[in-house]
């Protein structure tokens, strides 16, 4: 009848009347419905009391059964053991009088009218006014009904109540704090809290009739399947817009029914196209096919596949990979492909197609556009089962079909000692890549139904990543159904952005890419036990996998405000490689633990010793020269335990990331005849100067790193008094008369151009004049001296901030994916926001726009930790020191009103900023600073005056 899935229904009772022969068909249909994943609701305006058969219902999940009585003032929910109530509206002694001031206000209004009113025995938070026609001034139904309704809301507004509601018909009025809209506002949000947008909605009721049920049919609801079933046809209201369908409660029953039938056949699930969650390709353009590759990559719990189209062809490159699973040796070391789960057999391939990425919902829907029935997909990796993939398929059974539910890597066996084996495990098909030389393993074991009805053939398929019983997981899941399955990981969606999430109704293409940055880092830091994030995390084959600084620097303090326990497990892939650190600190004849700048599956250095810039064969030194990685790691194992709330981890089993590095740092450090401590021969984040003395980065996060494992570590008192006179005596750069530091010995001699003069950032400097001469430049690649006042603002000079913006920001050519996000940052909390935008956007632009022409390899997975960070840290302005949270926004004019959750602390943290106030609320009593005031103990939410800047 409406041909389209739907996740929730609707179903105004009140105006329909009592189901004929009662309730009970009804109550099956709902409770098969509720048992397939789907959650319902019945309004009504009578009591719980008096709704019959209904309340008999005992339906099992995944979804939930609604009943709203008495127009919202009640909702249970319906269960196993029976109705629950799960709200209630109670009225204040103050929302009595309102209403009790709006009866007196209509009753004299109407009566003034000749119309004769009463007073009718209300209900709680409600009122209700009767009326009576005298015969000389009758009207006809619809005209009294609109009369009645005008003359009570000019009463109401002339009394100065703007928040009672008023709804009325011929014979009455109903006057109440608030009404079925407000209802049906409050569904909505219960059916978002499972993951369920107004699009995925089916509305059914009688809406003919003015001032009664229509009143359910609220704006928001403009997305959703509204249908009429009443005989009159429903008129006057254009959003949102309604089907006609006559037939009263058998037009109800059919509806369900037809649900019902396309969970039977496995029908294709929809998506709620909501233009805040959604990231959309045509397909049009076929150079940018393995870019949307990377954009559509899903992952959960460690595991990820690239969104590639289903059919095989020269514009499929499928990509399934694991965290931590690694093929070959040394610097050509990779992310080791895993059995492909998502091909499919389609022929002729689909020459155009539409695709639709849900943020919301964690799935990747496709319709081809060609002609003839279209081909739909949807596929999920699951958020609420770890290592579960699933899909749904449906098109024309002479085009369409499964084939082999899991299929060898894309690359096939090789040489390197990498296999694939496939078997038959009874019911379902098992695949397994290998590698013999790192000795990973990536297995799934997969289910697969196909059926074909009316020409239509559908496919569902279940797929399970897992070390141990990944056959039985997947058979498991093949029963529950993937209509549960769905349900499940919409869920586990829905409970992610209830915590976590940014909002900004003025600027909506900025919320939707800060929502993308979001839902990528979930994808690729998801493990909790230990989690490896490479530069390209699980998207691509970028950097092979390797992991760098960038997880340290820009992605751990992005996922520590996400998902605290994956960026535990962040650190705890550092703790577990510390043996290999030590033996690259003894290799190199020091002490303590030297972190390498490329790492895979030991922890041993795998960065190439060359590579190519412009088609030039160039040596890379980064693993040989670029040290600051070291103190890195130390300081993301800080900054997790203190946003964590868990300092005793630093004195307890990350301890030894603390004194380890300190040692080497101790032992690195030169010191020249007079003292002066000193550290030669580096590589700092601006890598475009190589093999240069005292970068200031290194040293003072050096620095750093020796004070920090001082105050905590437990070692001997000569050991913890030494490393603070060397962090004493160490070379940073800062010159006070101009309040900046030198990024490394000589810099200031060098040319000074400025970014400006080689081209608009960003911009690859190098590449466009060669590295000798960009080396004898003052250009930057990214911020060097900026990264300091970022990650350690305690160890720079006080007011230092602005003059090293000035003079350096000007000289960076942002050409790394790293450099916009965190300028941006920088610049919010140096209260020039507007200038943080234009960055910020430039670093948000870096993958959905594909702007350097790298996405392809992969996200880049640094810059979307760097735009939370720019959120949270910058425009939200959140610190932590001890156990106090700071917060001073600082939004740009674009933004006048915006919201950011984050957690913190072991709490769930929102701030809501506009022009007057912040307003943060805390789950649990929190140390709040908020501007300049003083700190307060809050709990709930708090309103704070907005301080003024200079």
């Amino acid at each position: 009848m409406i041909d389209r899935t739907v996740e929730a229904v609707v179903l105004a009772a009140d105006a329909l009347g009592p189901p004929p022969g009662g309730a009970a068909a009804l109550r099956r249909r709902l409770e098969a419905l509720v048992a397939a994943g789907v959650s319902a609701a019945v309004t009504t305006g009578a009591s719980a009391a008096h709704s019959g058969d209904l309340l008999r219902s005992r339906p099992a999940g995944p979804g939930r059964l609604l009943l709203v009585c008495r127009h919202g003032g009640e909702v249970y929910e319906l269960g196993p053991r029976g109705p629950v109530r799960v709200g209630r509206r109670v009225p204040s002694a103050a929302d009595d009088a309102a209403l009790d001031r709006a009866v007196t206000a209509i009753r004299a209004r109407l009566d003034g009218r000749g119309v004769v009113s009463r007073r009718v025995p209300g209900q709680v938070g409600r009122r209700v006014v009767g009326v009576r026609w005298p015969d000389r001034a009758r009207l006809a139904g619809p005209a009294a009904a609109t009369l009645v309704r005008d003359l009570a809301a000019g009463a109401v507004a002339a009394a100065g109540l703007p928040d009672v509601r008023v709804s009325a018909g011929a014979t009455h009025v109903d006057v109440s704090l608030a009404d079925r809209g407000d209802a049906m506002r409050d569904l909505l949000v219960r059916f978002a809290s499972r993951g369920i947008g107004p699009g995925l909605v089916l509305v059914a009721g009688d809406f003919a009739h003015t001032g009664d049920d229509t009143a359910l049919l609220v704006p928001e609801l403009d997305r959703a399947v509204v249908v009429s079933v009443g005989a009159g046809r429903p008129g006057g209201r254009a959003r949102p817009a309604v089907r006609h369908r006559p037939g009263g409660w058998a037009t109800v029953l059919a509806l369900l029914d037809e649900q019902l039938d396309r969970r039977r056949s496995a029908r294709v699930p929809c998506v709620d196209e909501d233009p805040a969650w959604v990231v959309v390709e045509t397909g049009a353009d076929r150079l940018r096919h393995r870019v949307t590759e990377t954009l559509f990559t899903l992952g959960a719990g460690g595991l990820a596949t690239r969104g590639s189209v289903e059919e095989d062809g020269p514009e499929a490159a499928p990509l399934t990979v694991a965290d931590g699973r690694y093929t070959a040796r040394g610097p050509a070391q990779h992310l080791l492909p895993g059995p492909q789960w998502a091909a499919l057999d389609i022929d002729p391939p689909p020459a155009a197609d539409r695709r639709v990425l849900d943020l919301r919902t964690g799935v990747l829907y496709r319709q081809t556009g060609e002609g003839g029935p279209p081909i739909r997909t949807l596929r999920l990796v699951s958020a609420d089962s770890p290592g579960l993939a699933a899909l749904c398929a449906e098109g024309p059974a002479g085009r369409l079909t499964g084939g082999a539910p899991l299929r060898a890597p894309a690359a096939g066996p090789r040489s390197d000692g990498r296999s694939w084996t496939t078997g038959d495990a009874g019911g379902c098909v098992w695949g397994r890549t290998a590698d013999a030389g790192t000795g990973a393993v990536i297995t799934a074991a997969a289910v697969q139904a196909e059926a074909v009805a009316g020409g239509l053939r559908t496919v569902s398929r279940f797929a399970v990543f897992a070390d141990r019983d990944a056959a039985g997981r997947a058979r498991r899941a093949a029963r529950r159904g993937f209509a549960r399955v769905l349900a499940e990981h919409r869920a586990a969606w829905a409970l992610r952005w209830e915590d976590v999430d940014i909002r900004i109704p003025d600027a909506p293409a900025d919320q939707l890419a800060i929502r993308f940055a979001l839902f990528h880092l979930w994808g690729t830091a998801a493990r909790h036990d230990e989690c490896a994030v490479g530069a390209r995390g699980l998207s691509g084959t970028g950097y092979g996998g390797h992991v760098f600084w960038d997880a340290d620097a820009y992605v751990l303090p992005a996922v520590v405000s996400i998902d605290p326990d994956a960026a535990t497990a962040m650190v705890r892939y550092r703790l577990r490689r510390l043996p290999a650190a030590r033996a690259a600190a003894r290799a190199a004849g020091r002490r303590g633990a030297r972190f390498p700048w490329e790492s895979a599956v030991s922890g041993d250095d795998v960065t190439p010793n060359a590579g190519y810039l412009g088609g030039t064969r160039v040596p890379i030194r980064t693993g040989e020269l670029e040290e600051h990685i070291t103190a890195d790691v130390a300081w993301a194992a800080v900054h997790a335990a203190t946003w964590t709330g868990t300092p005793e981890r630093l004195t307890g089993e990350w301890a030894p990331l603390l004194t380890e590095t300190a040692r080497y740092w101790a032992s690195r450090i030169r010191l020249d005849a007079g003292g002066n401590a000193h550290i030669d021969r580096v590589i700092g984040p601006d890598e475009y100067h190589e093999d240069v003395d005292d970068n200031a980065y290194t040293n003072v996060m050096a620095r750093w790193n020796l004070r920090a494992a001082a105050d905590l570590a437990a070692v001997p008192d000569d050991e913890r008094a030494g490393w603070r006179e060397l962090a004493g005596r160490l070379a940073d750069g800062f010159d006070p008369a101009t309040g900046r530091y030198e990024q490394f010995a000589g810099y200031r001699l060098l040319a000074p151009l400025r970014a400006a003069d080689v081209g608009e950032p960003p911009v690859a400097a190098d590449v466009l004049l060669g590295r000798a001469r960009v080396a004898a430049s003052q250009l930057i690649k990214q911020p060097d001296v900026l990264m300091l006042h970022h990650l350690v603002p305690d160890e720079t000079a006080t007011g230092s901030l602005g003059p090293n913006l000035d003079f350096y920001l000007p000289r960076t050519t942002h050409g790394s994916s790293l450099s916009p996000a965190v300028s941006a940052a920088l610049l919010a909390r140096a209260g020039r926001p507007d200038e943080a935008l234009h960055l910020l956007r430039h670093a948000m632009d870096l993958d959905l726009g594909d702007t350097t022409g790298t996405t392809a390899g992969g996200l880049h997975v640094a810059a979307l930790g760097g735009v939370w960070q720019a959120v949270v840290a910058g425009f939200a302005g959140v610190r932590v020191r001890g156990s106090v949270v700071h917060l001073d926004p600082c939004p740009p004019a674009a933004w006048p009103r915006f919201e950011v959750r984050f957690r913190c602390l072991g709490r769930r943290i929102r701030v809501a900023v506009d022009a007057a106030a912040v307003a943060v609320h805390t789950d649990a009593p929190t140390w709040l600073q908020v501007g300049g005031s003083p700190p307060r103990r809050c709990g709930g939410w708090t309103r704070f005056p907005r301080r003024s800047r200079p």
